[in-house]
């Protein structure tokens, strides 16, 4: 894959990239610098893609892993707060703005492992291709699955 090929394929896939950071990082700056990061991540390793799986599943691999790493290193502790523009393209009404903001701050509430799965949910996989990013059973991820969601309904019952 020459640079032209893989600027198109950052361009498809940026989506998927956005998400994730917009997920681990807190502030403009540092979303962007995960970005950059990501992107240098698979330009780094996209020689290796064999294409045993799908090109997004690959792509969700490097994101998360790099966005995880890198969260760790930095052990930053901010608290989220997101405004309007990031959370969707239209502007949404005053209530489902408000559902989503909490809906945003239970995930953040959440460990690496169990925000990785369900974000990956959120974006529609199927648990196989869940399994296939995270490096889990497919039937763990049903297990897994259940449990993030009753922790998301506790985190938005209090």
């Amino acid at each position: 894959m020459d640079e032209r090929q893989f600027l198109i394929l950052i361009n498809e896939h940026q989506g998927i990239i956005h998400k994730i950071c917009r997920l681990y990082r807190d502030v403009r700056e540092d979303r962007e610098d995960l970005f950059q990061e990501i992107t240098f991540q698979l330009w780094k390793s996209h020689d290796s893609f064999k294409n045993n799986s799908k090109i997004s599943t690959w792509i969700y691999r490097i994101a998360l892993n790099t966005a995880i790493a890198t969260f760790r290193k930095k052990k930053q502790d901010v608290e989220y707060r997101p405004t309007l523009p990031e959370m969707a393209e239209e502007q949404p009404d005053e209530e489902l703005a408000l559902r989503q903001e909490r809906l945003f701050s239970a995930l953040k509430q959440l460990d690496d492992g169990d925000k990785a799965i369900i974000t990956l949910y959120l974006e529609d996989l199927s648990y196989q291709q869940i399994a296939d990013v995270i490096g889990i059973s497919e039937n763990y991820v049903g297990v897994k699955l259940n449990r993030i969601k009753i922790k998301i309904q506790n985190l938005l019952a209090c």
